[in-house]
């Protein structure tokens, strides 16, 4: 069973959980290419009105899965639901469903309204939804404008405008700040929030885990196309031991601090002008056996594992 804890990986077939309500649960979803499978036995779970990240290194299987999903590619074992539907009938729910798949595709001569006009036309939306998703994106001064003349992260949300036309219940973004100056990441960030406190599910796939620390509720960690771990993105993280940057009046203090560390039994080692104790449990302890060794702490800092440090342990396999 899958847990909302650190986990090793997932063996294929491992029940998905059972106590979220999801709007994407697989079970056992596998993609083979040539005898070698690309998604192994995975079983998903994506909670309904959360922000979703997806990672896993690269190659781990995150398109395939994604395109599963969306019914670009047949699986080659295992199923799922996607919104209470079937991967098997996938145009059962895909009408709910928006998404920004490696990038977004336009007429580049015509404008940015034009070209969402099209997509409204084919897709069989309302035309009334095109002023609308240009509002929500923050680009209807620009709608009249070519799309070659738009910035990447002006581009890139028009991409988003796509997405939203069918009024999905589901958006699926892959990289969708690939790219994107600190202001456009800033923006999409926003964007991604509003969505979910609309009430809709985000499923985002990403390498920038500081941009999905900030934002993500959940966190789903695929490697080598296998489940590492889905769950709370906070539990995954607290899940790392946190450890102690600790400092005296002097130099000399440092070494001292350090050996009390080790009797207390943590590791610990001076590095620039600062002790780094490995187990932060014994910051109260520290304390007072250094002011009986006769050194004042001038610092005492608890560091926690960011997210970018608990994904490499997991995909290194140093998570317990």
């Amino acid at each position: 069973m899958t847990t909302s804890t650190a986990l090793p990986l997932a063996p294929p077939g491992a029940a998905p959980r059972a106590d979220v309500d999801a709007a994407i649960r697989t079970r056992g979803l596998t993609k083979a290419y040539a005898g070698r499978r690309v998604v192994d036995g995975v079983d998903l779970v994506v909670p309904r009105g959360s922000i979703s990240g997806f990672v896993g290194p690269n190659g781990a299987g995150k398109t395939t899965t994604l395109r599963m999903l969306l019914g670009l590619v047949r699986p080659s074992d295992g199923g799922g639901e996607v919104l209470g539907g079937s991967l098997d009938h996938p145009l059962g729910y895909l009408p709910r469903v928006g998404a920004l798949i490696e990038g977004p595709a336009f007429y580049p001569n015509l404008s940015g309204r034009a070209n969402l006009r099209v997509l409204a036309t084919l897709g069989g939306f309302s035309r009334a939804r095109v002023e609308e998703v240009l509002e929500v994106v923050e680009l209807r001064d620009r709608g009249a404008d070519q799309y070659r003349t738009y910035s990447l992260g002006m581009k890139q949300r028009l991409g988003v405008a796509a997405a939203l036309l069918p009024q999905p219940e589901l958006l699926v973004l892959d990289e969708p700040t690939n790219g994107l100056d600190p202001n456009g990441i800033i923006e999409t960030r926003a964007l991604l929030r509003r969505f979910r406190d609309e009430g809709m599910t985000v499923f985002v796939s990403s390498h920038l885990l500081a941009e999905l620390e900030q934002v993500a509720d959940w966190l789903v960690l695929i490697d080598r196309g296998r489940l590492a771990y889905q769950g709370p993105i906070g539990d995954l993280m607290g899940s790392s031991r946190a450890s102690l940057l600790v400092a005296g009046e002097s130099p000399d203090d440092l070494e001292v601090i350090a050996a009390v560390a080790r009797r207390l039994g943590s590791g610990a080692r001076v590095v620039d002008r600062h002790v780094h104790i490995d187990d932060a449990t014994i910051a109260a302890q520290l304390n007072r056996a250094a002011m009986k060794a006769g050194v004042t702490l001038t610092e005492l800092t608890v560091q926690r594992a960011t997210l970018e440090e608990s994904f490499l342990a997991v995909t290194r396999g140093e998570q317990s």
